[in-house]
């Protein structure tokens, strides 16, 4: 299969729309395509001499580029036409091209030819597919004056792809989003060569990088004066464009240490304004230099890592920080983006645990039974939430112990055990890359990307360890407990000490990442 690629953009390797196109070929697996460069290309104007009709028929007088490139368009297979919108049609040089096809028609019209002239060589079966990009917001009515020449030239034998806000695919800042946007490309390539684009994968592409109002503060914001100092307020501006409002008021303050600049974005209800100016009390301040901070939003360094190497600071309210992905980071995934992703929930490792060491102690027999049902049903709750390895260790586990039990058991050294297990699972999970908590936190802390947060795996590392702590003494006390007349309410008793660790988590797993990243480091950061 021919595959022609006609890269109309005058910014040729650099175009934005190549982006999109290569994406495309590459989710089709089309590697050995063809992309001519129109802009470099010799394609002179035509001169609509009509000779490649009566003097010298399907050949133009013209002696430049064109005749090769014309013997390509009639052997392709497929043509994909990959260039920006320019004043609502496509740039001069692919135009020129488009005009210079005329050889590629007969003179004589018909009423079944879409251009009102039948085409001089038999393309039956040929694909089209046009790619762009444009500066507006949505392509949606900007591309009128395209699909009517397209249309004269193929009828309706094409495949359109138009995004809008095309300049955002060569903004490093913004490659989360638009990484995610080629991936749906890429998608859309595979479809296509397996037969059609997908009407999921078609909503997907249709949808705006960023709503409206978003895309137009960063573009208007993109149009400073390109020196440092204004360039770092430009910068500041373009992230204050990204903000998504949560109904809470802020003032996030930047001070830049390398080029002494200070300036706050007042986050309100209504979105993010900047100020160089009269500053109001901050209620969050981070310490930075400009290039490190530049860096972080280029993906260049992990924003995370660079806090955990203390090379910048945070003061005040450190909350914004954890929601900082929320707050600051690509749109949320669309209905249509992607399948939705199961969350784990932690009541799946504790309920058979806890049903075991309140059961039994009441009735050891039927209380076995209640647990190993119980135990039983956990893996039906996977169609709903997220496994995870701990659950699967404590199935097998607790109707272990519950079989000893009802098996005639002492239930006074059954539960204490249990204790034991349990805290031995919480302490080896503490040495994992990921430890347990840390499976079970992460949805709250950007999902799977909370994994790479050192700051975040080193708080979970140390909850872990003293969840671990607790239940391994906790044994000691529930043996003597269960040869009193309280041995009934043992499992009321001993949620009492887990209860206070609880809140404790709630407090450190803030204060920590918090104290962390002020404090203690401010020294070392300046």
């Amino acid at each position: 299969m021919k595959i022609l690629v006609l890269n109309g953009s005058p910014k040729g390797e650099t175009s934005n729309t190549l982006q999109l196109t290569r994406a495309f070929l590459e989710g089709a697996h089309w590697t050995d395509a063809e992309i001519i460069d129109v802009a470099k290309a010799n394609i002179k104007g035509c001169l609509g001499c009509f000779a490649c009709w009566n003097k010298t028929p399907g050949k133009c007088v013209i002696s430049d580029g064109i005749p090769a490139i014309l013997n390509k368009l009639i052997a392709a297979d497929v043509i994909l036409w990959s260039f920006p919108l320019y004043y609502f049609g496509v740039p001069g040089p692919l135009k020129n091209l488009i005009d210079r096809q005329l050889p590629l028609s007969l003179p004589f019209m018909t009423d079944e030819a879409s251009g009102g002239h039948p085409p001089r060589y038999d393309r039956t079966g040929q694909r089209h597919i046009l790619i762009s990009t444009c500066g507006f917001w949505t392509p949606t009515g900007n591309y009128d004056g395209v699909l009517s020449m397209f249309h004269h030239m193929l009828g309706h034998s094409y495949t359109t792809l138009f995004c809008g806000q095309g300049e955002l695919f060569r903004v490093p800042e913004l490659k989360d989003r638009t990484e995610a946007y080629l991936e749906a490309v890429r998608q859309a390539g595979a479809e296509y060569a397996a037969g059609g684009i997908s009407a999921e994968t078609t909503a997907i592409l249709a949808e705006p990088l960023y709503p409206r109002d978003v895309f137009e503060r960063m573009a208007d914001a993109s149009w400073g004066v390109p020196s440092e100092e204004d360039d770092s307020l430009s910068f500041t501006k373009q992230m204050a464009a990204l903000y998504r409002p949560d109904g809470t008021e802020r003032v996030l303050e930047f001070y830049y240490t390398d080029i002494k600049k200070t300036y706050q974005l007042l986050l309100s209800k209504e979105g993010a304004e900047v100020i160089s100016a009269d500053f109001k009390p901050f209620t969050t301040r981070i310490e930075t230099p400009y290039a490190l901070w530049h860096s972080i939003s280029r993906g260049e360094i992990s924003g995370q890592e660079a806090l955990f190497q203390r090379l910048y600071t945070v003061s005040g309210d450190f909350d914004l920080m954890l929601q900082w992905d929320a707050l600051f980071g690509p749109p949320a995934p669309s209905k249509h983006s992607h399948i939705p992703q199961k969350s784990s929930n932690m009541l799946l490792l504790l309920l058979p645990w806890i049903v075991f060491w309140t059961v039994p102690a009441i009735h050891a027999s039927l209380g076995s039974g209640i647990s190993i049902g119980v135990t039983a049903c956990i893996p039906l709750l996977w169609l709903k939430f997220r496994p995870v390895i701990y659950e699967q260790l404590s199935i097998p586990g607790v109707i272990f112990l519950s079989l000893a039990v009802l098996l005639g058991g002492d239930t006074r050294i059954a539960v204490p055990a249990s204790y034991l297990a349990f805290g031995l699972l919480w302490t080896l999970g503490a040495f994992p890359a990921i430890p347990l908590t840390a499976h079970y936190s992460s949805s709250s802390y950007g999902g799977a990307r909370a994994s790479e947060n050192p700051l975040f795996i080193k708080t979970n590392r140390i909850l872990t360890a003293a969840w671990g702590g607790l239940y391994l003494i906790m044994p000691l006390w529930t043996y003597f407990l269960m040869g009193t007349e309280f041995s009934a309410y043992t499992g009321l008793i001993n949620s009492i000490f887990p209860a206070f660790l609880g809140i404790f988590t709630a407090w450190f797993q803030k204060w920590y990442p918090a104290r962390y990243a002020t404090g203690h480091n401010k020294k070392r950061a300046s």
